[in-house]
């Protein structure tokens, strides 16, 4: 098991799970075929079958890659690429840096919300006991194949089908709740389920995109608060997906319709990275990206939002230093996404670890450096 080398190396395996990670091997918690992915966790390469090439399965299995195991909610059959990967083995790297931010000790009772391929919650059996685990998992087929590998790997959490976004009223109250898939609101249930003092893990993305992982203490007045600890990229919650339309769905006539010309200074190369989506999408909510790319290498950035009424484009051509952009619509997309990214550039650029969410039963906030510092809202 090379991969353990550079877990370690990392210092995402620490001392405390090494353990279960030897007792709860990775192998045992994937299926024949698989999709290896990238570190950065965005695409996934060809499928990979341990029956034709036994030795390419396990060289992806105990490399530091996610592993997707499902396309299209398992409408999906066959070996090549689906339309969108929805289940999967997380990437090692990531698993332990999240059951590390989630601190558990000794008789704590954990909700664990995606159950996948069931290897996070063998590992989290291991290390606290079956019966002090829940796994929920919204997809039948998901949860049936989950709960044959913890059986034969020697594991008995308690196993529901159902929207995790729900939680699990029966098993709390919790000490520790982790998710396995993005979320743009934490499910006010996962709070209200959990002691003072719990600890909630996921990952967090706004609509726009840019994702992290938020570590959130639970306070006795029924709020949650606390700080991102790291990018991640993770699939949303079933129940929090959205529907993203095409670009010709926007048009109200032939281009550019009735949209209003500009030219900016700001490439749409700098509002691509990563933390600059999430530090963009907190601030302008409701609104996401496509990209429109040509065979010259140029590309056209499109900018909706989720009600079908405003849209925006900036075109991107390499040596340029001023960029032709068109919005239409009530909201003016690209003036907000320039605004919020020029604010994320005043305030140093700051990385997910500056940034920190606060919970309550009716609203969400993130903040910069401290709770007394929301990140404003546009549009």
């Amino acid at each position: 098991m090379a991969a353990i080398q550079a877990l370690i190396a990392n210092g995402s395996l620490t001392s405390d799970w090494l353990a279960a990670y030897h007792a709860v091997p990775r192998h045992l918690f994937v299926p024949d075929t698989i999709w290896p992915g990238h570190a950065d966790g965005v695409c996934q390469g060809e499928a990979v079958n341990r029956r034709s090439d036994p030795a390419g399965w396990w060289h992806a299995v105990y490399s530091d890659v996610p592993l997707t195991t499902q396309w299209d909610d398992g409408e999906h059959t066959g070996d090549v690429r689906g339309t969108m990967p929805t289940s999967s083995n997380s990437q090692p790297t990531m698993v332990f840096s999240m059951l590390a931010a989630l601190d558990v000790d000794d008789g704590h009772r954990v909700l664990e919300v995606g159950s996948g391929t069931g290897w996070n919650a063998a590992l989290l059996a291991h290390r606290l006991g079956s019966e002090n685990v829940v796994t929920v998992e919204v997809d039948e087929q998901s949860a049936a194949g989950a709960r044959r590998r913890l059986t034969r790997a020697g594991y008995s959490p308690t196993s529901v089908v159902g929207d995790g976004s729900d939680g699990f009223a029966g098993g709390a109250p919790f000490d520790r709740v982790i998710a396995t898939c993005s979320v743009r609101r934490v499910p006010y249930a996962w709070v209200a389920q959990s002691r003072p003092g719990a600890v909630i893990v996921t990952p967090w993305a706004p609509e726009y995109g840019g994702e992290a992982v938020v570590r959130l203490v639970v306070d006795d007045n029924g709020t949650a608060s606390g700080r991102f600890v790291g990018s991640s990229a993770f699939m949303r919650l079933r129940q929090q997906r959205s529907a993203r339309p095409s670009s010709l769905e926007y048009l109200s006539g032939p281009w550019p319709a009735d949209a209003v010309k500009s030219s900016t200074a700001l490439s749409p190369e700098d509002v691509g990275s990563w933390p600059a989506m999430f530090a963009v999408g907190v601030q302008v909510p409701e609104a996401f990206p496509l990209t429109e790319r040509y065979g010259d290498g140029t590309y056209t950035l499109w900018l909706h939002d989720t009600d079908i009424t405003s849209w925006a484009t900036a075109d991107w051509e390499p040596g340029r230093t001023a960029y032709e952009v068109y919005q239409s619509g009530p909201r003016n997309l690209w003036d907000d996404v320039e605004a919020a990214w020029r604010w994320w550039d005043g305030h140093g650029r700051p990385g997910f670890e500056r940034f920190g969410l606060t919970v309550t039963p009716d609203h969400q906030t993130v903040w910069l450096d401290g709770p007394g510092n929301p990140v404003p809202l546009r549009g």
